[in-house]
């Protein structure tokens, strides 16, 4: 049974409405954020050089050593906190490491990121980049599913690529035999935690071990039996395929219905009279 666990568990980095539609939200890989942070320390560091520099040659540092400590702090505030913060904010979870390996910050659930979440990843990367030379957000990505550093962690985000390709369209089908059935069959809405379930298994079920997929099957079976009527004396797998399909249809057709009136409610285009 904990291989079964194990095996299900393959996609677990990818974002599933209830209804089995996969977003097209794929995590950054650690060696791809480990290079994009890089880039960005390197700027970073590049920015304080020069800034330190110009202020070095017009006296500014040498007038006295108060003023040399408060600008010095108000310096690293702007490069540590502020400008990471207004960059992720304005540009949507990008920055310069960012755009050149190809990715992007976004919420867990996949939506852009915001003034809170750039606000919080930089506070906390003060800490956990700058402070420890990069070792604790090292250690967070290396054992977190989606890379995520400790700010990833407490603002709810993660690193997206945004330079790959799409995911395989999904469309599950109602299997031949059940077809009859299916034409007269009522689905309820099914637990958010079952739907998930169903749907990764019709996904993956092609890569799980024959017992395993068997057993799957008839859990997932017995779960979903509970929002049908009537169930159909079919082989259980078969069963959560067409239970899968008609959800997955039934939701592309709401969807349909939904753009259709919003369309319709849009103002038709001016005609021009010659």
């Amino acid at each position: 049974m904990p291989s079964a666990v194990t095996l299900v568990e393959i996609g677990q980095d990818e974002i599933l409405t209830g209804e089995a539609v996969a977003l097209d939200v794929q995590p950054a890989g650690f060696f791809l954020r480990l290079a994009g942070a890089a880039i960005d320390m390197i700027v970073t560091m590049a920015t304080a050089f020069v800034v330190l520099l110009a202020l070095g040659l017009t006296g500014v540092l040498s007038a006295g050593a108060g003023l040399g400590t408060i600008v010095s702090i108000l310096l690293a505030v702007v490069l540590l906190v502020v400008a990471p913060t207004t960059i992720e904010t304005a540009t949507r979870g990008r920055s310069l490491g960012k755009l050149i390996v190809g990715a992007r910050i976004v919420r867990a659930d996949g939506g852009a990121a915001g003034f809170r979440q750039a606000l919080i990843r930089a506070l906390v990367g003060v800490l956990e980049i700058w402070f420890t030379f990069g070792a604790v957000a090292a250690l967070t990505g290396m054992f977190t599913p989606r890379a995520q550093r400790l700010g990833d962690l407490m603002a709810g985000t993660f690193s997206q690529r945004t330079r790959t390709g799409r995911l395989a369209a999904f469309e599950p089908q109602v299997p031949a035999p059940l077809v009859e059935w299916a034409r007269i069959a009522d689905v309820a809405p099914l637990p958010a935690p079952v739907a998930r379930r169903l749907a990764r298994f019709v996904r993956q079920a092609e890569q799980l071990q024959p017992h395993a997929r068997r057993m799957l099957a008839t859990q997932l079976a017995a779960e979903a039996a509970a929002s049908v009527s009537p169930v159909p004396p079919a082989d259980p797998e078969l069963f959560v395929r067409a239970v899968a399909a008609l959800r997955f249809q039934r939701e592309l057709t709401a969807v349909q219905a939904r753009d259709a009136r919003a369309a319709a409610l849009l103002p038709a285009p001016a005609t021009r009279r010659g």
